[in-house]
């Protein structure tokens, strides 16, 4: 392709305060719809807001975990514009002096950091949400004066990959600064996209489109790949792109084009009357900022240098606080200096046991706790118990609350080592698999794993494969 993507993004997070931004009431989900309003949200005549002030030092937590510069004058202002889900015609939001500005996120892709810079983070109110069933429409304002906070990068994102790993990236920074729960499937984390494309080398940037209606980071990846291609056909066929915002359609694959703005929509800002000028002191500043947790980039670093984890294993532990939480005092614990067989065992049946069970891996009640956890894996370090059996044990020993080492004593799990008695089971094996035999003797050296498996399948999955291995290969080769 002749074009390069030139891609920004606008994430809009529900803070989570147990009051909306300017008013009391509840921001609890899920309840009947308009049961949660009130003069001030609906906009009534004579209504005065009054700021959150959680909502405020949420705000201001975030802006400093992406690195922005925390403005010590900050003011709200009137976004004018009419829509059904809108009551008082005008939403409470920022414009010339937002909140935060100047910051940066760093992303890895392709074995590299590319820095993704942060235009602005301020701080509004949410809007109603339209229902629409048959040929009507409904609104429901509950989720009118909700915080909400605006993070609006600059044009650095170049392909649908980067868009996805600064979401996914985003994401995890906001959960550790437990501001939000950034649920997208309750609209809590919600992403629009702008997008243009330009010839390659170009300076000038190219006429943007706005993509909406994204309720997933694949959804946001898959959209920005397939409007790239959509331009690039258009470009190519001498076509002129027009500035319009596009929705997608998670059926058809397909952006769809939902208005056009041939020019910039003018939203007349003005200062919000009913709210002072809001000033921010370097001892407000200074306390938020060291409320901040260890974040996850932060953390995996450590992870790497403390522990000697591989940056791709540390990256999947700190994908949670939760789980890193978790996964750290598991290897403090563990006796050995080498971390691998425990990081191994975290991020593998630990991580499937979790997810088969719709629960995070800090939620897994492991009988026993830690310390039976790590008796379970040295015990299939030592080769005392195979692989299979220590997952299997595990699986067993969550479902039914038994210790893993109670089952492996009541059923005399513990691994066959002894050589005559597996060389007498080989012998029964190498004669029900006579063709494994020949592919084996004809140079397929791969038809081993195929006899190891049926030896593993006649002892229950005691016997130990290693030796297993090492004493068919003997047997074979030697015949």
């Amino acid at each position: 392709m002749n074009y390069e993507a030139v891609i920004g993004l606008e994430v809009h997070l529900h803070l989570k305060t147990k009051t909306k931004a300017f008013c009391g009431c509840s921001t609890e989900f899920g309840q009947g719809a308009n049961s949660q309003v009130c003069p001030v949200c609906l906009g009534f005549p004579g209504s005065l807001p009054v700021l959150n002030k959680l909502a405020l030092d949420f705000a201001i937590k975030a802006g400093l975990g992406l690195n922005c510069t925390i403005q010590s004058h900050t003011k709200f202002d009137r976004k004018n514009y009419f829509y059904p889900d809108l009551p008082k015609n005008y939403q409470i939001s920022q414009y010339d002096m937002p909140l935060a500005i100047n910051g940066y996120l760093d992303i890895d892709i392709e074995g590299k950091t590319k820095r993704i810079g942060i235009t602005r983070a301020h701080l509004e109110e949410d809007a109603g949400k339209l229902i629409h069933k048959d040929s009507e429409s409904w609104v429901d304002f509950n989720r009118t004066g909700i915080p909400l906070l605006e993070i609006v990068t600059e044009p650095d994102i170049s392909s649908p990959q980067e868009a996805y790993e600064y979401l996914s990236c985003l994401k995890n920074i906001l959960e550790y600064l437990e501001i939000s729960d950034c649920d997208m499937e309750k609209g809590s984390l919600r992403c629009d996209a702008n997008i243009s494309l330009r010839p390659k080398g170009a300076k000038e940037l190219g006429v943007k489109t706005e993509l909406k209606n994204m309720n997933s980071f694949k959804g946001v990846k898959d959209a920005l790949g397939f409007e790239i291609e959509r331009q690039a056909r258009a470009l190519e066929n001498g076509e002129k792109i027009i500035q319009e915002t596009r929705l997608w359609n998670i059926k058809s694959m397909e952006t769809v084009p939902m208005r056009t703005k041939e020019e910039a929509q003018d939203y007349r800002y003005f200062p919000e009357p009913d709210l002072p000028l809001f000033l921010i002191s370097a001892e407000k500043i200074n306390e938020i900022n060291t409320s901040i947790p260890e974040l996850p980039r932060q953390k995996l670093e450590r992870f790497v240098h403390d522990y000697g984890l591989s940056e791709y294993d540390a990256k999947i532990i700190v994908s949670s606080k939760a789980f890193a939480l978790t996964a750290e005092k598991l290897i403090k614990k563990w006796p050995n200096k080498i971390k691998k067989p425990l990081v191994n065992w975290l991020c593998g049946p630990l991580l499937s046991e979790a997810n088969s069970r719709n629960l995070s891996p800090e939620e897994i009640i492991i009988p026993g706790g830690d310390d039976e956890l790590i008796d379970l894996i040295i015990a299939q370090e030592e080769g005392k118990i195979s692989h299979l059996i220590a997952k299997t044990v595990f699986t067993e020993s969550i479902a039914t609350t038994t210790l893993a080492s109670e089952i492996i004593k009541k059923k005399n799990l513990f691994q066959i080592s002894d050589t005559d008695s597996l060389n007498a089971m080989i012998e029964e094996v190498l004669k029900d698999n006579i063709k494994s035999v020949a592919d084996y003797r004809a140079g397929k050296t791969n038809a081993v794993m195929a006899l190891v498996g049926q030896m593993m399948k006649k002892t229950g999955g005691k016997a130990n494969p290693k030796l297993v291995q090492e004493l068919l290969k003997r047997r074979l080769e030697n015949a």
